[in-house]
């Protein structure tokens, strides 16, 4: 597993109306970051590039998750579930995550991910968690 450190212990703030979107490679490699995304996590669409997708993987956020959400996608489902990502400063964010596979002629090209601002309930509960 990918531990990604330092890490500052603030939270960043981004707008409701803000969606993250990402894609990957089958191999989960970053292949498009939209500027939303970007600007959140940090880095430039050249560092994102080609690296795994855990580039902004908090160290916090138990492998089960991601076993979970790896084992969905590759049986052909969407994943659902909320994330807490650290972005190149150390600093990270919360994200309400949806994952899914992108079909072509019903083989899988590459996966996308649609990321939004969590409700405060939702939240509240993951940070207890």
């Amino acid at each position: 597993m990918r531990i990604n450190n330092p890490v500052s212990g603030v939270e960043k703030e981004f707008s409701e109306s803000a969606n993250l979107l990402s894609t990957t490679n089958l191999k989960g490699q970053i292949k498009y970051a939209n500027p939303e995304f970007i600007d959140i996590a940090g880095f430039t669409l050249d560092e994102m590039a080609n690296q795994p997708h855990n580039i902004v993987r908090h160290p916090d956020m138990p492998p089960l998750a991601f076993d979970m959400l790896w084992k969905r996608l590759h049986s052909g489902k969407s994943w659902m579930g909320l994330v807490k990502n650290r972005s190149k400063s150390g600093d990270h964010y919360w994200v309400d995550a949806y994952a899914t596979p992108i079909q072509h002629e019903g083989k899988t090209e590459e996966y996308q991910s649609i990321r939004v601002k969590p409700n405060p309930e939702s939240l509240s509960r993951a940070k207890t968690l």
